[in-house]
């Protein structure tokens, strides 16, 4: 019986094993996908399949690529600080802003574009446009007002007076001035106090050389007094007077008029002179009408001589003497408020100061002539001038 088993083993050793798995059989199928109706649709279902996985694979541009998700934390703003007089100009922020390219301001954004080439006398050229070179550096501060002995009280404040040795507000006030040997020149820049950024800019752009002339109305006159001061400036009182067209042209309340008497006028510049105290002088806003007044004029420059306060005017009154001391300005440099224009009139007071041998101009704290007289100022001194305070161009009556 074991023979035949090793036999039957043998017989069977090295040949495939007959498994009992599933059996497939695709003939059915074929057959069925040799029908030309079922071939085409199975064609039809493979192609719409494809389409699907490549849309699906390939349709996502980041399909496959690595992703990360990660939380983000916003900061809260923080609010810049405020800028200075100076850096609010350079900015072209404030509305009346004009450029020395002399373009239009765009409304939206409250600035000139363009640039401008400024011919200086010598011939050298300076281009312009909004943004201010950097600022001088500071000069020494005046001396802190008010100084003791040059002030008394008044009705509506400190009155300016002489002191009993002899000092006078026209002096003690003023920037000291040592002359080089050069013509010199020298520039009012008034209407100040109403506007801080205009105000700011020129105590910070313009150098201490050039004298600031502020409106008797200002809020916090003594403050911008006292900060002129303190960057090496002179300062001034405008005093406003009656022009042609007044009332339809209006300098305010306490504008002196043609028509007034002298106790008028000795009450109006109590209040006027009162309004702070620092100042060496004072000078006319308007006023075409009332300086043509014998009687009020002549009140007006009384005051002044008793209380040593000097006048200086832009050039419409003169031919009046008085005052502690006095001086006329020999033009006015922005009547025209365009960049040209003001650089020709400073032109023409160099070439007025280098005939002369002294030469003074006024202008208003427009943006447009505060820029222009930074970057003019800025070459004198190469083109054969010095820079002097206003004070400096003032006499002595009978001198």
């Amino acid at each position: 019986m074991f023979a035949k088993r090793q036999s039957a083993l043998a017989a069977a050793a090295g040949a495939p094993p007959t498994g009992r798995g599933l059996k497939l059989d695709f003939k059915p199928v074929g057959a069925l996908l040799k029908k030309p109706p079922v071939a085409v649709g199975a064609a039809g279902l493979l192609l719409l399949g494809t389409v699907a996985l490549f849309l699906t694979v390939l349709g996502d541009p980041r399909a496959g690529t690595p992703s990360a998700r990660v939380a983000l934390k916003r900061e809260a703003p923080v609010a810049p600080p405020a800028p200075s007089g100076l850096e609010a100009f350079s900015m072209g922020g404030f509305g009346a802003w004009q450029g020395l390219s002399g373009a239009p301001v765009d409304p939206a954004t409250g600035a000139a574009g363009g640039d401008a080439l400024i011919t200086l006398p010598d011939g050298a050229s300076v281009a312009g446009g909004s943004a201010i070179a950097a600022p001088p550096q500071p000069a020494q501060p005046l001396v802190a007002a008010p100084i003791a002995g040059l002030s008394q009280p008044g009705p509506q404040g400190f009155l300016p007076v002489i002191a009993s040795d002899g000092r006078v507000p026209a002096q003690a006030y003023a920037r000291p001035f040592r002359p080089n040997g050069k013509p010199t020149v020298a520039l009012i820049v008034g209407g100040l106090g109403l506007n801080a950024v205009t105000t700011r800019a020129a105590i910070e752009r313009l150098p201490a050389d050039v004298t600031l002339s502020f409106v008797p109305y200002a809020e916090g006159l003594q403050g911008w007094i006292n900060l002129a001061r303190a960057q090496g400036h002179e300062v001034m009182i405008e005093i406003p007077m009656e022009p042609t067209g007044y009332p339809n042209t209006d300098p305010g309340p306490y504008t002196l008029l043609n028509n007034a008497t002298p106790d008028d006028v000795q009450a109006k510049m109590a209040w006027l002179l009162g309004r702070a105290t620092g100042y060496f002088g004072v000078t006319n806003y308007l006023g075409d009408r009332f300086v043509t007044s014998d009687t009020g004029m002549s009140a007006f420059l009384g005051i002044l001589r008793q209380r040593g306060i000097a006048f200086l005017d832009d050039g419409s009154a003169r031919r009046r003497p008085g005052a502690w001391a006095r001086a006329s300005a020999d033009s006015i440099i922005d009547e025209t408020q365009t960049p040209a224009a003001i650089i020709g009139a400073l032109n023409m007071l160099e070439a007025t100061a280098k005939s002369r041998g002294a030469a003074l101009g006024t202008g208003f704290a427009y943006p447009v002539t505060v820029e222009a007289a930074a970057r003019w100022t800025a070459g004198l001194d190469a083109r054969g001038l010095q820079l002097a305070p206003a004070s400096a161009m003032t006499q002595r009556p009978g001198r």
